[in-house]
């Protein structure tokens, strides 16, 4: 019986991804040598980085005032590197708190200089993305979390900014056309939507780089990696690999443009089923629901219990929701088929015939 991931992440793969870096640990390019034992400097592996790093650049549009990394270190990473490398002592930059990631990044950057947080949706347990809040113009750039995994909520829209702007892309990259020539830094664990666990993508427009004039270990400053194309240190071999394998997938399957169709149907049909059911109700503002984390709760506390043990049953995974709020999760990353969701949608109303 198939198995249903809807794992936050680490996260499903396509299977003809899976199928690829199989064959690359057990012979990269038909030399001989597993993926895992070849050296980084080989040009079987420089090949690997230029083309991961033109596909980045591809299915984000831009070019080559942009900068593509592949760092170690996770996206919590990534909420320290930013203001050490943007932000300068006593400066000010401007974030909003939509959520656990946005509020890790917050309290980072107060090592380094002074995060103003312009807006926040906390006082309503992260269900919305502010509105109506005004970014200043004197301040180093402006920080936000395009997709919050845990509370399920999602920038359909981008702020207007007079600023650099910064964007968490973790849990929802390439899920949707972005142009990326609107930010100034992307950055992204790659274990949600784009490969293993294990490298951390960052996007950053040249011209951002050594802004905070300060001195810098050679490991955390952007520069030395973008000056020696990622391989200052030895790289994450594999998941560099598997992210330029589903980045191949992505460009296959019509790009961008067919994921967010491909999202778009099966977020609808599962809402549409939340909207429906009479056993359980969804924990977001519809304008503000998340196309990649959809996250809902029983009406009925006691049936909590009752419905993960159904879906463990039903071979329907990684649907609890994250253990700071509970409920439920359904994360509908790219390499999720509909298939899937319709299962999740059947049990839902198999559910509510026996308990409602």
């Amino acid at each position: 019986m198939k198995k249903h991931n809807f794992y936050a992440g680490p996260a499903i793969l396509p299977s003809e991804v899976l199928e690829g870096a199989i064959e690359a640990i057990k012979d990269f390019n038909g030399n001989g040598l597993s993926l895992l034992e070849i050296s980084h400097r080989s040009k079987d592996f420089e090949a690997v980085m230029a083309e991961s790093e033109q596909l980045v650049k591809e299915l984000f549009g831009i070019g080559d005032e942009y900068a593509v990394l592949f760092l170690t270190g996770g996206a919590s990473s990534q909420f320290y590197m930013i203001p050490m490398n943007l932000l300068k002592d006593g400066e000010k930059a401007a974030y909003i708190n939509t959520g656990v990631w946005a509020t890790g990044a917050i309290k980072e950057a107060k090592n380094f200089g002074i995060p103003e947080v312009i807006a926040s949706s906390e006082e309503d347990q992260f269900r919305h993305i502010p509105r109506n809040y005004s970014i200043p113009a004197d301040a180093a750039y402006l920080h936000i979390t395009s997709n919050n995994t845990i509370y399920g909520s999602q920038y359909h829209f981008w702020p207007n900014s007079p600023i650099p702007m910064v964007c968490d892309m973790s849990s929802d990259l390439f899920s949707r056309p972005v142009d990326g020539n609107q930010f100034d830094l992307i950055y992204a664990g790659a274990q949600k939507n784009l490969g293993p666990a294990g490298v951390t993508l960052v996007v950053i427009k040249k011209s951002l780089l050594q802004r905070a004039g300060r001195k810098l270990p050679a490991m955390l400053d952007y520069k030395t990696h973008v000056d020696k194309g990622s391989m200052y240190n030895t790289p994450p071999v594999f998941p560099i690999y598997v992210s330029m394998l589903t980045m191949r997938w992505i460009k296959k399957m019509g790009g961008t443009k067919a994921m967010a169709q491909r999202n778009d149907e099966k977020a609808a049909t599962l809402y549409a089923e939340i909207d429906r059911n009479s056993c359980f109700t969804g924990t977001v503002r519809s304008e503000d629901r998340s196309k990649m984390n959809v996250v809902f709760v029983a009406k009925n506390p006691a049936h909590e219990s009752l419905f993960l043990e159904a879906c463990k049953k039903a071979q329907c995974v990684g649907l609890a929701g994250h253990r700071s709020v509970g409920g439920f999760r359904a994360s509908l990353y790219n390499a999720l088929g509909l298939d899937s969701v319709n299962a999740l949608v059947s049990l839902m109303q198999e559910f509510e015939s026996q308990n409602a």
